[in-house]
């Protein structure tokens, strides 16, 4: 039985977050393949966070900075690691190197932060995004940890695009795999337009698109809204809603901030219409695809609908103001004709672009070409091999001082401690 190390940037959370979900079809797919897995993180377990254990998935807590790691990985061995962002290639990427030189390295983006990011900046500034926002350092970082590791699994093609085009990433190191959803999901039974009511808006408030969209519903879209359905409510789900997100609950005016939800499917299912006006994100939006296989028809912006458009029409409305977005929400919550029209249809590009059985194929059989010429692989990626030479070095020597700085310092705190009142009345008098 071959083996996957999962290291992670957070511990899985399904129910807060896409990227939760989405850490969960990567182990079912390796769980799928017959494989071992092992998932370990230095984020603290939270509340919300899925019981591995009852997926067959062996779970351990790590160090940054702390060569207990090196000792933990080499006597595990695993064929393969997979990092869940590249930050933990850049913490974690030259200790496997060093310790498992034959594991194949994949790096998991969720999305490309450095898009993210050039995205926000530009939305805080009022202003489109410029070339030089793609090569900010964040995306130095970032696309370097892309080309050191083996294989990089993008969840959009428009960032493929982007990489390669941009960034002259080798196509053969990146490997498209979106959401990926059982056939039971993207074909099961939803409630039909008489049984819903009010509007939906979720989304982990820790997210930055998700909180500004939140604003956006508060401060011009919703009231627009509201005026021409006077009595329709929104309810707001999200996992940690900070004061500033339940100070915004307003009763009267139909804006009910709902916070943390158990089972968001069954959220998505009761309401009538999804609300979703991100100004900026990346990769593809969880809400989104939960609305297409709930039949939720949803109102979103180019930026919510990229990388999840297929040939045919998007299944709700796509607008970038607050006018043209509230005017689509109205629309289809009113006219049943269009609502059953937009709720079949997002249930179609659902099947489209994520079905399960044709992605899993597609990432077998990517993984096992690159398995089976490994060192010719590498080989082909010289820019890869030049960056892990410098990062080896350049890394693990910050890395090294960094853990050099918690010994002396926790040496100090214990001889501190272990002195007699009377002797640290004395250190303290010298000192003085």
């Amino acid at each position: 039985m071959k083996h996957v190390l999962i290291i992670g940037y957070v511990w899985p959370e399904p129910n807060s977050s896409a990227a939760g979900s989405r850490m969960m079809q990567l182990i079912e797919f390796f769980k799928a393949q017959s494989w071992s897995v092992t998932f370990t993180s230095p984020a603290q377990r939270t509340e919300h966070m899925v019981d591995l254990a009852a997926f067959g998935v062996d779970s351990q807590d790590i160090s940054l900075n702390c060569q207990s790691f090196d000792a933990y990985i080499e006597q595990l061995q695993p064929d393969m690691v997979v990092f869940d962002r590249f930050m933990m290639e850049e913490q974690f990427g030259w200790r496997v190197r060093q310790q498992c030189p034959q594991a194949m390295t994949i790096l998991d983006t969720e999305d490309l932060q450095f898009l993210r990011h050039a995205r926000h900046q530009a939305h805080k500034g009022q202003r489109e995004v410029l070339p030089q926002d793609y090569h900010s350092d964040l995306a130095k970082r970032e696309v370097a940890a892309i080309f050191r590791c083996d294989l990089s699994l993008i969840i959009s093609q428009e960032e493929i695009n982007l990489l390669t085009r941009l960034h002259k990433v080798d196509r053969q190191l990146l490997h498209y795999s979106p959401f990926m959803l059982e056939e039971q999901v993207l074909s099961q039974e939803n409630p039909d337009y008489e049984q819903r009511q009010g509007f939906i808006s979720i989304g982990n408030f820790r997210h930055a698109p998700n909180w500004d969209a939140v604003l956006w519903l508060k401060q011009q879209v919703w009231p627009l809204i509201r005026k021409a359905l006077p009595g329709a409510q929104l309810y707001i789900y999200g996992a940690y809603p900070p004061p500033k997100a339940t100070a915004l609950h307003d009763t009267k005016s139909g804006f009910l901030v709902k916070g943390w939800v158990d089972d968001a499917i069954e959220a998505m299912q009761s309401a009538r219409v999804c609300l979703a006006p991100l100004r900026f994100g990346a990769g593809l939006k969880g809400k989104l695809a939960e609305a297409m296989i709930c039949n939720t028809p949803s109102v979103t912006t180019d930026i919510g609908a990229e990388g999840m458009q297929t040939d045919q029409a998007w299944g709700g409305a796509i607008a970038n103001d607050a006018e043209a977005i509230a005017e689509a929400a109205v629309e289809l919550y009113q006219q049943q004709a269009l609502w059953q029209q937009s709720s079949i249809r997002g249930q179609e590009n659902a099947r489209q672009l994520f079905h399960q059985q044709q992605h899993f194929s597609a990432l077998a059989d990517k993984l096992a070409q690159v398995a089976e010429d490994l060192a010719a692989h590498r080989q082909q990626n010289f820019i890869g091999a030049m960056l892990n030479f410098h990062h080896h070095r350049s890394t693990q020597y910050m890395s090294q001082w960094i853990e050099s700085k918690n010994k002396l310092a926790h040496l100090q705190e214990q001889q501190q401690q272990s002195l007699t009142p009377s002797q640290g009345l004395s250190q303290e008098k010298e000192q003085d």
